[in-house]
């Protein structure tokens, strides 16, 4: 039998990691495949480094929680989206990472074939805690 939790202690864990990433977190969008998990180094080209508002995150409700504001960014070099992080102020500690693309990813933007200079917007973005 699985451990189950509340709806409350789901929306709890949600709204704890906006915390902890921090009010003035980064949003890495990068080339190729995401790396083996948050703890590991980096990969692929840095394609787009978006400073999130403030209050990046709405609060959680139903187990979910979905992205606050507007998330964008200009392009810094040409390449393909593949996967983003989302990392600390200093840029140095992963907290999330997945999958972007246009449709059926964890994060979609507006447009995975980024160039230098082009503003990169993320349309959908939204964390579903486990154990319902």
């Amino acid at each position: 039998m699985a451990i189950q939790l509340s709806v409350a202690a789901r929306n709890a864990r949600l709204d704890t990691f906006e915390s902890t990433a921090g009010a003035s977190a980064k949003l890495q969008i990068r080339s190729g495949a995401q790396p083996a998990n948050c703890a590991a180094a980096a990969s692929g080209t840095l394609l787009c480094e978006i400073a999130m508002p403030s209050d990046w995150m709405a609060n959680a409700a139903s187990g979910s929680k979905a992205k606050a504001g507007t998330w964008s960014g200009t392009g810094a070099a040409a390449g393909t989206a593949g996967h983003f992080r989302i990392v600390d102020n200093a840029g140095t500690t992963c907290h999330m990472q997945g999958s972007v693309g246009t449709s059926g990813t964890d994060m979609t933007l507006d447009n995975t074939n980024i160039a230098s200079g082009q503003t990169v917007t993320v349309n959908t973005f939204t964390v579903t805690d486990g154990n319902a």
